[in-house]
């Protein structure tokens, strides 16, 4: 199979993997297991599996303490904050609504480049940042209606998570360039198992496991082995051949599989409203990502 072909398959099949987590995870939170639990279950296999892996595979450490502080402050941003804001939030608000809230990313990914590495940042690009802001205040406003399909507090919880994500793509960088992936992930999820088991131990505690229908069983291994462990390990792989704009077109292509799935599985309905919200969030995002850079791909982490 031509390379290029597999680069689609794989950033496609990891679209499709973060939209589907959406929907699958409001199957189990949170009348099964809350969503403290929930992270607590999956960030403390990742840690075990990636901590096993990098051993296995580079044996690398980390030097220095400036570096082992940056990745405190990554599993800190990158994992803890993030997952328990994503997932809580989650739990309160629609699927359709947090998906196109965590498109404005670059958004954040931008502000936090141009605050603490000192890029610059154009006027086409603060055109695009208010835009998507816009959107979003508008989308998280529309909310507050007893007849709307979202939560405001739930929708502010997923834009904390974004903001947390997007300084942790920051932080991360310099990083990157000096190890392994695989070295700084399984370091950043060893911190994050870390924070989180003590919001989560109570609520992975308390559920009645054996009762669970096999359904969610298996809703939890894939959110443990779909969404953390392979999306993780195609999107590296791909990120190594495809080109700046086809990286791009794919982070939009997540909140529209997100879209697709909550609406075709009944866990949201898509309105005349979300769509033009959802447009001035894409139309500022897209603005900010006219870039010659490579754009994160967003990972949840």
């Amino acid at each position: 199979m031509n390379k290029q072909i597999q680069v689609h398959l794989a950033l496609f099949l990891v679209a499709l993997i973060y939209g589907s987590n959406y929907s699958i995870a409001k199957e189990v939170m949170p009348v099964y297991v809350g969503p403290f639990g929930l992270i607590v279950i999956r960030v403390v296999s990742a840690a075990i599996f990636f901590g096993i892996f990098s051993r296995l595979v580079t044996k690398e450490k980390i030097v220095g303490r400036a570096d082992n502080l940056r990745v405190i402050f990554c599993g800190i941003t990158g994992v803890a904050v993030n997952q328990l804001c994503f997932f809580a939030g989650l739990n309160l608000t629609a699927p359709i609504n947090a998906a196109l809230l965590m498109v404005i990313v670059p958004v954040v990914v931008l502000i936090f480049s141009a605050i603490l590495l000192k890029e610059r940042v154009g006027k086409r690009k603060v055109s695009g940042i208010a835009i998507a802001c816009t959107g979003a205040l508008l989308l998280i406003y529309n909310s507050k209606g007893e007849n709307t399909t979202g939560n405001i507090w739930g929708d502010l919880l997923i834009i904390l998570n974004a903001t947390s994500f997007g300084m942790y793509l920051v932080l991360v960088k310099p990083l990157m360039q000096k190890y392994k992936a695989i070295t700084i992930v399984s370091r950043i999820f060893t911190v994050g198992a870390v924070l989180v088991i003590p919001f989560g131990y109570k609520q992975l505690l308390a559920p009645a496991y054996s009762s669970f229908p096999v359904s969610i069983w298996l809703a939890i291994l894939f959110m443990v082995l779909a969404v953390t462990i392979v999306a993780y390990l195609l999107n590296t792989w791909a990120l190594r051949f495809a080109n700046p704009s086809l990286v791009g077109a794919y982070i939009y292509l997540q909140p529209v599989m997100a879209i697709l799935i909550a609406v075709g599985v009944g866990k949201d309905v898509f309105t005349i409203e979300k769509g033009s919200y959802a447009l001035l969030i894409f139309a500022g995002v897209y603005l900010v990502s006219r870039t010659k850079q490579r754009l994160p791909q967003h990972t949840e982490a």
